[in-house]
């Protein structure tokens, strides 16, 4: 038998007898354990994880810590319904080529340096993923490096990783950057104009930290790709760039107004006299509403094949199970647990919440790890703490310190498959660590922390 088949039953029954000796009930270690049942068999079985979430959400039903309408209170389906319809308005700008167009626009500006090239490039990463989405801006910025890579005859091993740094940074700029802005926005009560004032600087600065590390680390790789750009014959180039550069209107203003809709959300409600955050999710779904009346027959097939069904069903099922923890008094007894440890010293609860939310989200996916840690803030803010920072920190830490691992961010697992699929390179587990710590980790995770603990301390 498999050895990972064998070792799948210590985690959920260790920890159910861990949750027991640490003073949980009954009801609430049987929870712990049907939550780490399905966390070790989306790390051990990967492919079938919707398998193990379905089976999890189905025990804890029978086990009675879960019923239908708390599973339906649970399931954040404000946040399943907005990533559902970014993904249509993502998926039609994607059929008009919209953002291939706009990445050979950009990159015309990055000739004659390779680090002018790179700064743009990578600007570029972390600029589409906050404006869309990390797997979206992946997945075309990927196409973009395997083609510079193969234009240039250079190792594409650096410029992945290079690519996935930027990617996962830039999308904690912006809401719709990563679930777990979504998660975050719905969850606290922040906008979009409060991603740009306490989130974006950071992220800038955090991507010229990572260009920067990475000029030295991969001295190499810049050095050949110098080389490269002075033997390119540069008129050809131009007319290439011409030839693919006509950009869709329709696309445009779709893209255009999708992205003021969101910006301007706060100021929309205000007007309507609305819900806080009730207009992040009503644009996302006007947007997908023009965007399936402009496509007209194809709209079925628009909906059908670019949403992500599978993964939107886990992450609906995942939450639910989180919920399950908040509604036995988990997640409360946590909170109390680190209210007593972390304290109100922002020099001291910052740093300790990132490394252990970070960790986390290296090893288990960032997604997973602030689905976790939402209602055990929210309990800690219940309790009268000053939760404002553990926000921004959790933000940060699930998409900075998902740079570290393979698995520390649907964006990495997708830009490894991408290469892989084409036989191109092969990623182990200890070429990505060292990089990912040195450039992913390290030097962000300081720009992260130095920003959040400075705003923290001086009252901002």
């Amino acid at each position: 038998m498999d050895r990972k088949a064998l070792a799948y039953p210590i985690i959920p029954v260790g920890s159910l007898a861990l949750s027991l000796a640490a003073g949980l009930s009954p009801q609430q270690s049987v929870a712990v354990g049907v939550f780490t049942g399905i966390i070790g068999g989306t790390l051990l079985f990967w492919r079938f994880r919707l398998a193990f979430a379905l089976v999890g959400v189905s025990m804890l039903m029978a086990a009675r810590l879960i019923d239908v309408p708390t599973f339906i209170e649970f399931s954040s389906l404000d946040v399943i319904v907005f990533l559902i319809c970014m993904m249509i308005v993502i998926g039609f700008l994607e059929e008009r080529r919209f953002f291939e167009v706009v990445v050979d626009r950009v990159l015309g500006i990055g000739r004659g340096s390779a680090l002018r090239l790179m700064f743009v490039f990578l600007g570029m990463a972390a600029l589409s993923a906050a404006l869309v989405d990390e797997v979206t801006s992946i997945l075309f910025m990927m196409s973009t490096g395997i083609s510079l890579a193969a234009r240039f005859q250079l190792p594409l091993t650096p410029l992945l990783l290079m690519t996935v740094f930027a990617t996962n940074i830039g999308s904690s700029a912006t809401v719709v950057g990563n679930p777990i802005g979504v998660l975050i926005a719905l969850n606290s009560g922040y906008g979009f104009s409060d991603f740009l004032r306490y989130s974006a600087p950071a992220a800038a600065l955090a991507t010229v930290a990572v260009v920067l590390t990475s000029s030295a680390y991969f001295r190499d790789f810049f050095a050949k790709l110098n080389d490269g750009m002075k033997r390119e014959v540069v008129e050809e180039a131009a007319r290439d760039g011409e030839e693919r550069s006509r950009i869709d209107r329709t696309a445009a203003l779709v893209f255009l107004g999708v992205i003021a809709g969101l910006v301007l959300h706060a100021q929309i409600e205000a007007l309507l006299g609305l819900k806080k955050n009730t207009m992040l999710i009503g644009v996302a779904m006007i947007g997908a509403g023009v965007v399936l009346l402009i496509e007209g027959p194809r709209a079925r097939e628009l909906v059908e094949k670019r949403v992500d069904w599978w993964t939107l069903t886990f992450f609906m099922l995942f939450f639910a199970s989180v919920g399950t923890l908040h509604y036995t008094g988990v997640t409360k007894f946590i909170a109390d647990a680190l209210g007593g440890v972390f304290g109100s010293n922002p020099v001291v609860t910052l740093p300790s919440f990132y490394v252990v939310t970070g960790l986390m989200s290296a090893f288990m996916d960032n997604v997973l790890a602030v689905a976790f840690w939402v209602p055990v803030v929210q309990e800690m803010g219940a309790a009268g703490l000053d939760t404002r920072y553990l926000w921004w920190t959790m933000l940060k830490a699930g998409t900075y310190m998902g740079n570290l691992t393979l698995i520390g961010s649907t964006a990495n697992i997708v830009a490894v498959g991408m290469a892989e699929r084409q036989k191109l390179v092969h990623i182990t587990f200890k070429e990505w660590i060292k990089p990912g710590i040195l450039i992913g980790v390290l030097p962000t995770s300081a720009v992260a922390l130095l920003w959040l603990i400075g705003n923290a301390l001086l009252g901002a």
